[in-house]
């Protein structure tokens, strides 16, 4: 029996991640792994779900980007002290779609916050809990924005620049291109392709683990 994990699934807008989340679940659960809690950044508690309502929303007064930042972790922190971390202790699996890498990609790469300072803030506050594996659906700005204008009216960070976004992709290639806990999938394809990706992944993932 593989010990309970908690997985992360990253990527830019529009790049599947809230299917992914679903659809690892499901595969998860085909392997007799039933305790499984999705949870997403931020949101799911509902301190978080206030604090993601302000990062999303348009105000009058312009959101800085350190109190963005800022207000990302105060969500993120409540989610995992609240909900994650009890889950794991419980036993449970947990699947979060995202977690602190989007933080150096989004305010980071994005918005140009030092990365040296947002690492600070994440050793702070997070210490060593780290995802026990990150699915990054890598898609390209114009795919990923396309697909989210069709899905809904875009918030206050869809609505950033392609810049912005190409920034962002950036940061977050930089990032996870030695991190050994990361598999990349490439979300540029239709979503046969890429849920065949991640049960491919995941599999074989999950078979190192229970060796």
């Amino acid at each position: 029996m593989i010990k309970n994990k908690f997985i992360v699934i990253e990527g830019l807008e529009g790049a599947g991640k809230t299917h992914a989340c679903t659809y690892v679940k499901k595969i998860l659960k085909k392997h007799n792994i039933k305790n499984v809690i999705l949870v997403r950044q931020p949101g799911s508690t509902p301190v978080s779900e206030e604090i993601r309502k302000i990062i999303k929303t348009y105000y009058t007064e312009k959101i800085t980007k350190k109190t963005e930042l800022l207000l990302i972790y105060a969500a993120r922190m409540q989610l995992v002290e609240t909900i994650i971390k009890p889950a794991l202790k419980r036993g449970d699996w947990v699947i979060s779609d995202r977690h602190d890498l989007s933080s150096l990609a989004y305010q980071g790469g994005g918005l140009g916050i030092s990365e040296n300072m947002i690492n600070q803030l994440k050793n702070l506050l997070l210490k060593d809990f780290i995802p026990d594996l990150t699915l990054y659906l890598d898609v390209t700005p114009e795919i990923g924005l396309k697909r989210a204008f069709k899905r809904n009216t875009l918030d206050r960070i869809e609505n950033r620049s392609l810049k912005f976004f190409k920034k962002t992709r950036k940061s977050y290639l930089n990032n996870v291109k030695f991190d050994k806990k990361v598999i990349k999938i490439d979300a540029n394809l239709d979503i046969k392709n890429v849920n065949q990706n991640i049960k491919k992944q995941l599999l074989k993932w999950l078979q190192k683990q229970s060796t």
